[in-house]
C-alpha cells in the first residue's frame, strides 16, 4: 500500500505538491462498475498480505469475481514502509524476509478458504432441497504462527475460485515467493539482458517446485512515447518533461530506499549505498544501482527520472520504432508482455490502443482478440479456453477439500484442520531422524 511519508526533508510537503502517493482511492470500489461495461476486460488489484485480515481479503476478492464473471487477480504486496505500518495501528514495518514468511502463510489460508471451503456441487439452488448442501461446505480451522481463523468461507466457489495471482519482487526472498506462488509477475529492467536472469532463474525455481514454469507471465515495465513521427513523439517527449516534478520525484523514491534524499547536494554525483536499506524496495535498489554504473547520477537526475514514470524503459518514436523495441525485449528476455504505463491519462492509452496496437497485431506480437470472448482472467492469460481454475501443478491444488482430506488434514466432523505449529514440529523431527 503505497502511502506518501516524511521521509524526504521530514515532511510530507514535496509529496503533496506533487501528487505522490496522496489522495489515492480504493481500487476495489470501482471494479464492479468497470466490469458492467465491459466484457472481457480483467482486473488486477493490489491487495497488503501486511494488513488486510485474509478473510476479507478472500471474502472481498471471491465477490469481485463473482460479478465480474471471474475477470479479477491478486496482485500480491508485502507493504515496506513505517507510514503504512502506522496507519494499520503498528509501531513499525515488518523486516523484510519475514514479511514473505508471514505472507506464505497468508496465501496457505486464502487458498483453503478459496479451495478447501466448499466443495464442487455445494450449490443446488434447487427449491425443493435447498439452496446449499452443508455436507460439502467446511469450516477451515486453521491455527497458524502468524495468522488463524475458524470460520467457512463466506462466498460461495467463484469462477476462478482463486483469482489469478500476480506478485512483484526481486530479493531472493521475493523470487522464491514467486516461483511458489505467482501466475503473473511485474519484473524490472532498463533493457533486455537486465531482465533476462531475472526470468530464467524464476522459471527454474518454479519448475524445482514441480509447476511449469510457463505457467508464470512475466511484464516489465514500459513508457512508451508515441507518434505518428518521430518528431511528433518528440515533442510529446518535450513537452511532458516540461511538467516534471523532481522533488516530488524524490519524495516518492525516499519513501521507497528509506533514505532522504534532500540530505545530499541536488546536482552533486553521488554513489548509491543500500546497506541498512533492508526495509525497502529491492527491485528499486538494484535500478538505482544499474542507473549509477557512470558515476554521474545526482539527486537531481533520480528525482525527474522517478517523477518521469519511474526508471523503467521509456521509448520516443513511432509504434514501429517502439514495436521493434518490444519485439526485442521478447525474444531476448524471454517475457510474455508488458506492464505498459502512462504519462498523461487518456492520451498515452489512446495513443497505444490507436497507433501502437495494429502494428504489433500486424506483426503478430498480439493477439487480434481474447481467446474467450468474456471468459475469466486465466483463460485469457493463458489462452486456455475452460481452464478458469488454478493448475494442478500449483500449490493451492493442496488446498482443495479432496486434498486435504486425503492428507488427513480433516477433522471427524469434516472441517479442515491445519495446525502450522504442530507442522513446523513433525518437520523438525523428520529433520532430526
Amino acid at each position: 500500500m503505497l502511502i506518501a511519508d516524511e521521509t524526504y526533508q521530514g515532511k510530507f510537503d514535496a509529496a503533496y505538491r506533487g501528487g505522490s502517493m496522496v489522495a489515492q482511492l480504493e481500487p476495489t470500489i470501482f471494479i464492479s462498475a468497470m466490469a458492467a461495461v465491459t466484457k472481457s476486460v480483467s482486473f488486477g488489484i493490489t491487495g497488503s498480505t501486511s494488513y488486510i485480515p485474509p478473510y476479507t481479503l478472500a471474502r472481498t476478492w471471491s465477490t469481485l469475481d463473482h460479478v465480474t464473471n471471474g475477470r479479477v487477480g491478486w496482485n500480491v504486496v508485502t507493504s515496506y514502509s513505517n507510514t503504512a505500518a502506522q496507519a494499520f495501528g503498528r509501531d513499525s514495518v515488518t523486516p523484510h524476509d519475514q514479511r514473505y514468511i508471514e505472507a506464505d502463510e497468508y496465501m496457505e489460508l486464502c487458498y483453503a478458504l478459496w479451495e478447501g471451503s466448499w466443495e464442487d456441487g455445494a450449490q443446488i439452488f434447487d427449491p425443493k432441497r435447498g439452496a446449499y448442501d452443508p455436507s460439502k461446505v467446511h469450516k477451515i480451522k486453521f491455527d497458524g504462527l502468524y495468522h488463524r481463523a475458524n470460520a467457512v468461507g463466506q462466498a460461495h466457489p467463484s469462477p476462478q475460485r482463486t483469482p489469478l495471482v500476480f506478485q512483484a519482487g526481486s530479493s531472493p526472498s521475493g523470487k522464491a515467493f514467486a516461483a511458489k506462488h505467482a501466475e503473473a509477475v511485474f519484473c524490472g529492467g532498463g533493457k533486455p539482458q537486465d531482465t533476462a536472469p531475472f526470468v530464467k532463474s524464476v522459471r527454474e525455481a518454479a519448475a524445482a517446485n514441480g509447476r511449469d514454469p510457463t505457467d508464470i507471465k512475466f511484464f516489465p515495465q514500459i513508457t512508451p512515447i508515441l507518434g505518428r513521427t518521430l518528431e511528433e513523439a518528440q515533442a510529446k517527449y518535450e513537452r511532458y518533461k516540461k511538467c516534471i516534478d523532481y522533488e516530488g520525484g524524490l519524495s516518492k523514491i525516499s519513501n521507497f530506499v528509506n533514505f532522504d534524499f534532500s540530505t545530499l547536494p541536488l546536482d552533486e554525483p553521488f554513489i548509491f549505498d543500500d546497506s541498512g536499506s533492508e526495509n525497502s524496495i529491492h527491485t528499486l535498489q538494484k535500478t538505482l544501482k544499474r542507473y549509477d554504473k557512470d558515476g554521474t547520477l545526482t539527486p537531481r537526475k533520480v528525482g525527474e527520472g522517478m517523477a518521469y514514470c519511474g526508471f523503467a524503459p521509456k521509448p520516443v518514436g513511432t509504434p514501429e520504432m517502439i514495436a521493434d523495441l518490444m519485439e526485442q525485449w521478447m525474444n531476448e528476455a524471454d517475457i510474455d508482455g508488458f506492464n505498459v504505463s502512462y504519462v498523461s491519462n487518456p492520451e498515452s492509452y489512446e495513443d497505444v490502443v490507436e497507433l501502437l496496437v495494429p502494428e504489433l497485431q500486424r506483426r503478430g506480437l498480439m493477439w487480434d482478440d481474447y481467446a474467450v470472448p468474456g471468459g475469466t482472467f486465466r483463460e485469457n492469460m493463458h489462452r486456455a479456453p475452460g481452464e478458469k481454475l488454478l493448475p494442478k501443478t500449483h500449490p493451492a491444488e493442496g488446498l482443495r477439500y479432496e486434498n486435504l482430506k486425503m492428507a488427513g488434514k480433516t477433522d471427524a466432523a469434516g472441517h479442515v484442520v491445519i495446525d502450522k505449529a504442530k507442522e513446523a514440529e513433525s518437520l523438525a523431527e523428520g529433520s532430526a531422524h
